[in-house]
């Protein structure tokens, strides 16, 4: 049973040195590789502006069917040569504002397209006073990312449609509000009036409703489509445990989730499906286009080079409409762009009936482990008032549902603890003949009625708990610059401090330290939890083995380096609950008549055993 326990510890040495390879190593060299990546992006963007188009990528086709391309959208100007900024490329074109609760912006008159957006309720950083988030942006100035409703015709048919370089007229003075629609028309000059019909909710979700009335003398067929298209690679955090590029839920296909990286080296993927949602999404943001949800249609995600940048686009066509002289036709769809709140993303999925829209937020493969925890943590937090004391309460929740399986664990360690002289005698009558003492320990664990393995059945069970709660810290946008108390302002956030500058007394940064800068960033937190871990440590008597000494001495120091990179509240969250299993585990072991050999154990490590030994 030895050889097991060597096992489960190889098992563990292993995930430390993989864990700490990553954060160690991999991380820092990610972070310089995306550095230099995003330096010659920004210079790539300066030169390639100039030329910038609005162009757009075709829709998909439907089946059996040619729609025509839409039409390419000349860039605005470039005053004096050089590439516009973002407010230029907002003032290029005519517009009608946006302005809610949430929401500022506007909508282009030219193309009619939803791409200038700001969420006044969120900042880039913790200062309030800090800049708003921009979610959409112009094509023709920096980082493009828009949303676009529009029609289609079957190659060849004649019939003139609106596309990105379309002027539409609006009532002077109109604005789009919570209370107020903006409506959009354009005649096409045979006889066919478009009108778009734009309303938002108080939150994020805007209905667009497109009708096409016909006052010539012949029927035209039409298709209605809308993407979101974003241009060039945005920055992302680059972890394996978030999804940041194209998404979608679409019928039978399920969830689709396309990095950019990825769909850059992909061919189109296209699929079909009834209803369903598609869009582009950020760590926290995201703009998706909602068909209805009883139309069929045919979608697409791809990626295209346009005038020498990276363009990636998500896009849906649904069924073709007839429109008969002298009647109309009508096509619904919806725009999610904004925060991906929890409770307003769910409530959309409910309302509107959207298959999975939750799944816009990224909870992971512990799914029905990571959402239904942060709910808790959610109600919690709108009880006390703070998300760090709802992590806290929760843990203590964790502690008294783990507690009958923790008390037989350390019940059985205790056992353990009370057969090593006789496992000890085992080991030497059997030293040569491994298949003997496997049996004679096998015996002896079923005479006392001992779990070899229970202890680590506790660890095994709280490691999905783990990383569910770390899922939850690190895509949620409600634990966004959520404050605990003191210095953290920002549980989403490594802890800010650092010992090597004496946690701020002394004016200089650690991090910009070359090379080994990011290794200096210890905060209070990690280093609170790596002694709360070395009292665990500590707690049980030392391992017999030189070897796994040495494993259990060097852990808490290697975990208290991993730790300082990881969200505060989980190095929170996981110095509570050391602190919880130490006592747990004193009840515990006190109550089965164990020695609590704690102090002893810290003695010898602080080498005061041996200088009293000495003494005597």
């Amino acid at each position: 049973m030895s050889d097991n326990r060597n096992m489960f510890i190889a098992i563990g040495l292993s995930m430390v040195i993989l864990i700490g390879w990553q954060f160690f190593f991999g991380i820092p060299q990610a972070e310089k590789q995306r550095q230099a990546a995003e330096q010659q992006r920004i210079e790539q963007t300066a030169q390639q502006q100039q030329a910038q188009s609005g162009a757009t990528p075709t829709p998909g086709a439907a089946p059996g069917t040619t729609p025509a391309g839409l039409p390419q959208a000349g860039a605005p100007g470039t005053p004096g040569g050089r590439a516009l900024t973002r407010a230029e490329a907002i003032a290029a074109s005519p517009r009608a504002p946006i302005a809610t609760q949430r929401l500022s912006g506007s909508i282009s008159l030219r193309g009619a397209r939803a791409d200038d957006l700001l969420l006044t309720e969120y900042h880039e950083t913790v200062d309030p006073k800090s800049p708003n988030i921009v979610l959409l942006s112009p094509s023709g100035g920096p980082n493009p990312f828009y949303a676009e409703f529009g029609w289609t015709s079957a190659a060849g048919a004649g019939v003139a449609v609106p596309g990105p370089d379309t002027l539409w007229t609006v009532q002077p003075g109109a604005t789009l509000t919570e209370k107020t629609p903006l409506v959009l028309t354009w005649d096409n000059g045979q006889g066919l009036t478009f009108r778009r019909t734009f309303t938002i909710d108080d939150h994020y979700m805007f209905a667009v409703k497109d009708e096409v009335e016909n006052k010539g003398a012949t029927a035209a067929t039409l298709y209605p489509y809308a993407l979101v298209s974003r241009h060039g690679v945005p920055h992302v955090a680059g972890f394996y445990i978030l999804h940041e590029g194209l998404i979608g839920v679409l019928g039978d296909n399920g969830l689709q989730e396309v990095t950019y990286a990825k769909m850059d080296k992909e061919k189109p993927l296209t699929f079909s499906a009834t209803g369903g949602w598609l869009g582009i999404t950020d760590k926290y943001w995201a703009a998706t286009v909602i068909p209805d949800q009883s139309v069929k249609v045919d979608a697409k995600f791809s990626s295209a080079m346009i005038n020498g940048q990276q363009t990636f686009q998500t896009d849906y066509l649904a069924q073709p409409l007839t429109v008969e002289p002298g009647s109309k036709i009508t096509s619904s769809g919806q725009l999610f762009a904004g925060a991906k709140v929890v409770q307003v993303v769910d409530g959309y999925a409910e309302t509107y009936k959207i298959d999975r829209f939750d799944r816009l937020i990224d909870w992971g493969w512990f799914y029905f482990i990571t959402k239904p925890l942060f709910l808790v943590i959610d109600w919690i937090y709108r009880v006390v008032g703070n998300f760090g004391v709802a992590i806290l309460v929760v843990t203590v929740l964790l502690k008294g549902i783990f507690f009958p399986l923790a008390n037989k664990s350390y019940a059985s360690m205790a056992k353990m603890k009370a057969v090593q002289p006789e496992l000890t005698s085992i080991r030497e009558r059997y030293a040569d003949d491994k298949v003997k003492q496997q049996q004679a320990m096998m015996e002896l664990y079923k005479k006392e009625k001992i779990n070899p393995v229970a202890g680590c059945l506790p660890i095994l069970i709280q490691i999905p708990v783990f990383f569910a709660l770390y899922k939850v810290l690190f895509v949620t946008i409600e634990m966004r610059h959520a404050p605990f108390f003191g210095w953290i302002r920002d549980l989403s956030a490594p802890d800010p401090t650092t010992v090597f500058n004496l946690f701020g007394l002394i004016p200089w940064d650690p991090g910009s330290v070359p090379v080994i800068g990011s290794y200096l960033l210890l905060g209070a937190w990690p280093l609170i939890m790596g002694v709360t871990m070395w009292v665990q440590m500590k707690l049980n008597p030392a391992p017999p083995d030189p070897t796994q000494q040495m494993i259990f001495n060097w852990m808490p120091i290697i975990f208290t380096f991993m730790l300082a990179h990881f969200a505060a509240g989980l190095v929170i969250y996981w110095a509570w609950n050391n602190t919880l299993s130490v006592t747990q585990q004193a009840v515990i072991m006190r109550r089965n008549g164990v020695k609590i050999e704690l102090w002893d154990n810290i003695k010898g490590a602080l080498g005061l055993g041996k200088k009293q030994a000495a003494k005597g």
